[in-house]
């Protein structure tokens, strides 16, 4: 179980517990997740996504190892900016998240073979209507025994939109406007249309659930009109746990709101902790929560070997089954930015675009041995062809917890959201060489009892924490209408 007590500021550092860190996986439905091309990898199986035995396997890996959670990716489009318009040809041919399948369905089969571990599924709330997003929410709620998360994003392609009627994507901060009514409507679905002893199952009198005890919402907002009832009765969680990634200030702002766990993303500890203070500041200022409520999560990228030299050895290997069309497809699709617009020797460090001055600047000034070279094209590619825009730990078992413990340190972080390179492979990696040295080093390990539900897991508490904006419209037993 992760630990649920913040930090004492005025302890010193020896005087502090070491934080257990929340371990998840991090996948996708798809034959190329963040590795453009290394599907075709012999170590790889990810061409088998479409078998159930692919995500069964894993889960029970992951269970057994101890990772907290399967964090499963999606997105509701093609990435066809590269190359562009409308191009989806880059993304086909390299399996670089196309084609892709629905995170959700897989969740039941997983929860069935698996004891402990707990599943984050991202759903969007510009185009799944609430009414229907909770119910399957529930459902499978119910099947996994209280296990599933889910992550709420307002979706970001042109694609998308175009695919879901719309001539263009919905203005960014409408769609978290937007969400934040969504939000609204679904705790009132989960939390307040049934009330906590609504069900009874009492055979004698054959009564299934008790009139007067499951109540319509009544939603008429801005957005969406909902009479209710929820078509599902309460689940062992109500409402799933609750993650987001959003990096706007909108998406902050949402997130310092409703997000129980939050994925942050940057290149430095040291600039990832200001998003993180901002982060927690907002929760306390703002919504009257306890900051450490919420657990902060960063995304890297791990290559890991028995030594220094045997991991960047493996890195070069794996560098060979990249496709590098596949990597400018992705680029495309999470800049909004077409590259074969420009030549193939522009220095981007330099470039008149300011959002990808910024991100590459970010890059050069962490990649080890590229402060004076030109980060053109070809450099770009090279450095998302493995894990994508994540921040890559490459190195022994040393090493590597060395820099996730620094992380962790530095950025106040909660834990990391772990991509893979190979699957199977890095994970594989992770458990046979990192965990043990976590573990060592008393950082991972402790668990919450089998069969825990998934905000148990992250929160030690299955319903939403007291100071959590849903919580209000929670219907307890004997309670005559929600306080």
């Amino acid at each position: 179980m992760a630990d649920t007590v913040p930090s004492n500021d005025t302890a010193t550092a020896s005087e502090r517990p070491k934080k257990q860190l929340i371990l998840n996986a991090f996948a996708m439905n798809t034959p190329g997740h963040l590795s453009p091309g290394l599907w075709n990898h012999p170590r790889n199986r990810t061409d088998e996504y479409k078998k159930l035995s692919f995500w069964t396997d894993l889960a029970q890996l992951l269970d057994k190892a101890g990772f907290h959670a399967l964090f499963i990716a999606d997105t509701l489009g093609a990435y066809d900016v590269y190359k562009g318009p409308a191009n989806f040809e880059p993304s086909l041919t390299a399996g670089a998240q196309f084609p892709v399948n629905d995170p959700l369905f897989l969740v039941p089969s997983m929860a069935a073979v698996t004891k402990n571990l707990a599943f984050g599924v991202t759903a969007s709330t510009t185009y799944d209507q609430p009414y229907a997003l909770a119910r399957r929410f529930s459902t499978v709620d119910h099947l996994s025994g209280g296990r599933v998360g889910w992550n709420i994003v307002t979706s970001y392609l042109d694609s998308a939109a175009r695919n879901h009627g719309l001539n263009a994507q919905i203005e960014h901060d409408k769609r978290y406007e937007m969400a934040d009514e969504y939000m609204d409507v679904v705790y009132k679905l989960w939390e307040g249309s049934w009330r906590d002893d609504a069900v009874v199952a009492d055979r004698k009198s054959g009564t299934y659930a008790v009139t007067g005890r499951v109540r319509d919402i009544n939603h008429k907002g801005t957005y969406f009109s909902v009479p209710g009832p929820h078509i599902c009765e309460p689940s062992p969680q109500r409402t799933p746990l609750l993650f987001q990634a959003g990096s706007s200030g909108a998406g902050r702002n949402f997130g310092a709101k409703h997000a129980e766990a939050i994925f942050v993303g940057g290149q430095t500890p040291e600039k990832v902790r200001a998003t993180v203070d901002d982060i927690r500041k907002l929760a306390k200022d703002e919504y009257g929560r306890d900051p450490y409520h919420i657990k902060v999560i960063a995304g890297v990228s791990v290559i890991v070997a028995e030594t220094d030299e045997a991991a960047e050895k493996k890195q070069q290997d794996l560098l060979k089954y990249g496709d590098r069309e596949g990597g400018l497809a992705l680029f495309g699709g999470w800049t909004g930015i077409d590259l074969s617009k420009y030549s193939d020797d522009e220095d981007f460090k330099l470039s008149s675009v300011p959002s990808v001055r910024g991100i590459v600047n970010r890059w050069a000034e962490t990649v080890p041995g590229s402060d004076n070279l030109k980060w053109t094209k070809a450099r770009i590619v090279d450095y998302l062809l493995l894990g994508g825009m994540m921040p890559k730990i490459i190195g022994s078992p040393k090493k590597v917890a060395d820099e996730l413990e620094r992380w962790a340190d530095l950025g106040d972080l909660d834990g990391f959201n772990l991509s893979h390179i190979t699957n199977p492979g890095s994970f594989e990696d992770i458990i046979e060489f990192v965990i043990p040295e976590l573990r060592e080093r008393g950082l991972f390990g402790t668990r919450a009892q089998d069969g825990a539900t998934a905000r148990e897991v992250f929160l030690g508490q299955k319903g939403l924490l007291p100071d959590h904006y849903g919580s209000r419209f929670h219907w307890g037993a004997d309670e005559e209408v929600p306080k």
